[in-house]
């Protein structure tokens, strides 16, 4: 089983293209569980057909710690095992706390045991906290992708996540599998993303083309290959999930200099 997480700056577009991505792959039969580490517990909504999940936290805050995997794991699009670990009561306690107590809940109730060719874990924002560093610190996760595009701050917060990575490489084995753009049609934005992939010692495993369908395709509460299958842009997310399925770039990323991440904006951005 392939243990694979989604980071990237709060608001890129990570929980969108997470689930478009999974549904490529259930498309190609692979048998999949989606966890999503949110506490606004959105990161399976598209595959759910915006079912409102019952989170982990929510039904151990009710039910307390006598519960059945089928209570916290819902079937979603192409037979995908959809979990949302929730969060605590705004205002009060630490999401990234929930996420452990989540991750542990699961493994007492035996959901790695399942037939999985795929776990992914849809993180919240930037590594700032041992909570949101947990799919990465302690091996849950292996291979890390991150969505950027080429606005200054997601790639300032693609850089911090390097740094994470570079931080837990050793103890847990964890490692960079490529970015994703999820293009915001920044001046050159492709060419430039590109060179902060080079210059990670990683690859831009695929450009996502900015298109309203998305958008379309989630007030349908669905993914856009459910929605419009024959789209250009379920397209776009068909060849994302072959090239994931298909990649064997596993690396310990460099990351880069404030200097040179601002120097790259210089270069490619709309300073030039």
């Amino acid at each position: 089983m392939r243990k694979i997480a989604i980071y990237g700056k709060g608001g890129i577009g990570k929980s969108t293209t997470t689930q478009n991505l999974v549904a490529g792959l259930a498309a190609m039969e692979k048998k999949i569980m989606v966890i999503g580490c949110d506490p606004k517990a959105d990161s399976t909504r598209l595959l759910l057909g915006g079912l409102a999940q019952k989170t982990v936290l929510d039904t151990l805050r009710e039910e307390g710690e006598d519960i059945e995997m089928d209570d916290v794991i819902k079937d979603g699009y192409g037979n995908t095992r959809c979990v949302e670990s929730g969060g605590p009561e705004p205002g009060v306690g630490c999401a990234g706390r929930g996420i452990i107590t989540s991750i542990n809940m699961l493994e007492q109730l035996g959901a790695y045991e399942q037939e999985l060719d795929y776990t992914f874990y849809d993180v919240l924002g930037d590594v700032v906290c041992g909570g949101f560093a947990m799919p990465i610190r302690e091996g849950k996760a292996e291979e890390i992708y991150i969505v950027v595009s080429g606005e200054m701050m997601a790639m300032y917060a693609a850089n911090n996540i390097c740094k994470g990575i570079v931080k837990y490489a050793d103890a847990g084995g964890v490692r960079l599998g490529g970015l994703i753009c999820n293009s915001r049609k920044v001046d050159n934005e492709r060419e430039m993303i590109e060179e902060l992939a080079k210059k990670l010692g990683t690859q831009m495993i695929h450009f996502v083309p900015r298109d309203n369908m998305v958008q379309k395709a989630e007030i349908h509460r669905k993914t856009v290959i459910e929605f419009e299958p024959e789209h250009g842009q379920a397209g776009e997310y068909r060849s994302l999930a072959e090239k994931i399925n298909n990649n064997t770039m596993r690396v310990v990323p460099t990351p880069l200099e404030i200097e040179d991440l601002e120097q790259l904006l210089i270069d490619f951005g709309i300073a030039n």
